[in-house]
């Protein structure tokens, strides 16, 4: 996403171009990456609230990690986030701070971000009574309640989620995910680590189940996050099926984004809505109400990163699909991904199992797990049993890289051992040690 005064503003000549734009991703094996994102809720320790942008709140946070080297993005003069190196911290609407880690070559580089990073977020917090936790959905707070960012695309989204999805400002302010991107090789190896991580990614969603609580009390559910994504925008989100087309490629997936509805550009330093028309529309007749305007490679890219599929492809793969969890957690999912599409056998095994999965049957799969989560039925199997199955073939992929980072998965070893998630986990300790009280939650959960 651009920042103020960052846009692209190259003109686009062709749909050509703007499958090229996807096809730059490509990588020799020796340059893949691992790059992980994880967000956390944070909360005032007196009283449990969320910190607003100011005073003493997510504010401060981003002016003391200044501290600790880290450079500050502004927008209209508001620090917005963070930069160092090839990693930086964003704001999600409510404040969920967000790690965008740099591209790091193994899972030992990745753990030793994440400690890092929450040395630093500690840090600071302790001064501010502040502490982050990191949960699928906020446990207490109302959607009234959260505060909002003052960050000039959010305002546009505020006011275009509601016409859309029941539940897209729930998604904006009261969810946190993390999530790891992934290279490819070239457009075939993108198509099918594409169509293998789609496929699976229901899997992941249940494996990572961590937020049965809203508004202080159970919801029914083991990811009310996971059932939040179904609820924000059909036109955006979910599993594409043109992914699982015949001759699906960079220029198909152009050509499924241009008909994808536009939120905004930007324009000398800031947002402009373009709600309203398709980036297709955008491209042949410009934007209403803003004449002399046509369409950028930077408007491209910022579009790109609006289209909130279960895994986004954008110069590398998104894995969108997992709660926020605790630390283990969130390396136990960079671990999965990686052994499942980094090393050869291990990506041609699991395409071999999901080959002839049907994109309904995958959807269903997808409606089913917020609930189900483990216990979901498939293909007459419990999920749990099919997550027994993929797990070898990550772990297989992960001894082929030979670092040692098998023993990464070990969280997801006693999720399925026990079928207990971390959800399962939250509401029995609620309705036993905690007799009922979820705020308990937040001081528990916290990094």
């Amino acid at each position: 996403m651009s920042n103020p005064g960052e846009a692209d503003l190259t003109p686009i000549t062709s749909v050509r171009q703007l499958a090229e734009w996807f096809a730059q991703g490509s990588k020799p094996r020796a340059d893949w990456r691992i790059g992980v994102e994880h967000e956390k809720f944070g909360f005032r320790r007196g009283d449990l609230s969320p910190p607003p942008y100011e005073p003493q709140g997510i504010r401060a946070m981003l002016e003391g990690l200044q501290a600790h080297g880290w450079e500050p993005i502004l927008d209209n003069g508001n620090p917005i986030g963070l930069k160092r190196g090839q990693a930086s911290i964003s704001l999600e609407p409510g404040g969920q701070f967000e790690l965008s880690g740099a591209p790091l070559e193994g899972m030992d580089a990745v753990a030793a971000e994440l400690e890092n990073h929450i040395a630093e977020v500690r840090a600071v917090a302790a001064p501010l009574d502040l502490g982050f936790a990191p949960l699928g959905f906020h446990p207490l707070a109302t959607r009234e309640q959260m505060p909002w960012m003052p960050k000039g695309r959010y305002a546009i989204m505020r006011q275009y989620m509601p016409r859309v999805g029941r539940m897209g400002l729930d998604m904006m302010l009261r969810t946190c995910t993390v999530q790891v991107n992934l290279d490819f090789g070239d457009e075939a190896d993108m198509v099918e680590k594409l169509r293998v991580s789609l496929a699976l990614q229901p899997l992941a969603t249940a494996l990572f189940a961590n937020s049965p609580f809203s508004e202080g009390r159970p919801n029914g559910l083991r990811t009310l996050r996971g059932r939040v994504w179904t609820e924000t925008d059909p036109d955006r989100t979910g599993i594409p099926p043109v992914a699982f087309e015949p001759g699906f490629g960079f220029e198909r997936f152009a050509a499924h984004v241009l008909d994808v509805p536009m939120y905004f550009i930007m324009r000398e330093g800031r947002w402009i809505d373009a709600t309203g028309v398709t980036f297709r529309q955008f491209m042949a007749s410009g934007l209403p109400g803003h004449p002399g305007i046509t369409a950028s490679m930077g408007d491209w890219g910022d579009h790109v990163t609006t289209v909130f599929t279960d895994v986004r492809l954008k110069r590398f793969l998104e894995m969108r699909g997992a709660d926020a969890g605790s630390p283990a957690m969130m390396l136990a999912l960079s671990a999965f991904w990686v052994g499942l599409i980094y090393d050869d056998a291990a990506q041609k095994a699991a395409y071999a199992l999901v080959r002839d999965w049907t994109v309904p049957e995958m959807q269903a799969l997808r409606t089913g797990v917020p609930e189900g989560a483990l216990t979901t039925p498939f293909r007459g199997r419990p999920l749990r049993d099919w997550g027994r199955d993929v797990l070898a073939i990550a772990r297989d992929g992960l001894r082929a890289r030979g670092q040692g980072e098998e023993r990464y998965l070990a969280p997801l070893d006693a999720i399925l051992e026990s079928g207990e998630t971390q959800a399962d986990r939250w509401l029995r300790r609620c309705a036993t040690e905690w007799g009922g009280d979820v705020s308990r939650i937040l001081a528990e959960a916290a990094i």
